[in-house]
């Protein structure tokens, strides 16, 4: 999402810290950052009205809950047209045991993630895809046995510091 709002360094570390501490007060990512409270509030007001930040939220450790089922599928088209594209993200939009959805370059389309509470449920779900007639040519299915790196949180100043 391109803005013209202009983002310093302290703008940075202030995202980079609310990615690690969404719920810190607004002293402490003053304190953190660098700043005094008013003119971090103020910032951090403005980097939300510049849609910056989409919102706040809990990382559910979902494995808690109980066992679940992690599968990536590479999906191909069958055609290519805009609308063929178009078409197939708004139906999968509101799939629930879709977690993400990647358009990529290279041998496939897109790339889902899928959280299921198993394999059963996970073929299910891409059979329901495949009925709806949404343009899928081939899928491929990769069973996450583990993830033994997920981050949160990227260094937006190690990203956008060279800009």
């Amino acid at each position: 999402m391109k803005t013209d709002c202009t983002l310093d360094r302290l703008d940075l570390r202030i995202l980079t810290e609310l990615q690690r501490r969404g719920r810190v007060t607004n002293v402490e990512l003053a304190d953190a950052v660098g700043l005094s409270p008013s003119p971090c509030l103020t910032r951090v007001k403005r980097l939300e009205k510049a849609g910056f930040i989409a919102g706040y939220g809990a990382i559910v450790q979902i494995e808690k809950l109980g066992d679940v089922q992690i599968v990536f599928a590479k999906i191909t088209l069958a055609d290519h047209r805009p609308e063929d594209f178009v078409r197939f993200i708004d139906a999968i939009r509101d799939v629930d045991e879709i977690m993400e959805c990647h358009h990529a370059t290279g041998g496939y389309d897109f790339l889902l993630k899928f959280v299921t509470r198993d394999i059963g449920h996970y073929h299910s779900a891409i059979e329901a895809l495949l009925k709806r007639d949404l343009g899928i040519e081939t899928y491929v299915s990769y069973v996450i046995i583990e993830s033994p790196i997920v981050k949160r949180h990227c260094r937006l100043d190690a990203i956008f510091a060279a800009r």
